[in-house]
C-alpha cells in the first residue's frame, strides 16, 4: 500500500512539468476507465480522485498500474 501511495504521489508531483503533458495523456487513456468505474460518484478536485486511486490501487487494471509505474520511473530519472 505504501508503494502505491508513492506511485500516486510521484504522478501528482509531475503534473506541472511540461514533459508530463504526453505522459498525462497516456495516463488518462490507461487509467480513465478505471477511474470511471472504481471512482464513480467521486467529485473531482481537492485530490479526491487521486485518493480514490490510492485506496483502490489493487483493483486498478494492469495497464493503469504499468502507466503509473512508467511515470514514476521517468520522474526518478530527472
Amino acid at each position: 500500500m505504501l508503494r502505491s501511495i508513492f506511485v500516486i504521489a510521484a504522478l501528482a508531483a509531475g503534473m506541472a512539468a511540461s514533459t508530463a503533458n504526453a505522459q498525462d495523456a497516456t495516463l488518462r487513456q490507461a487509467c480513465g476507465a478505471d477511474v470511471r468505474t472504481l471512482c464513480a460518484g467521486i467529485m473531482p478536485g481537492g485530490g479526491r480522485i487521486k485518493q480514490c486511486m490510492v485506496e483502490k490501487f489493487d483493483q486498478l487494471s494492469d495497464g493503469c498500474k504499468a502507466a503509473l509505474k512508467d511515470k514514476q520511473a521517468l520522474q526518478g530519472s530527472k
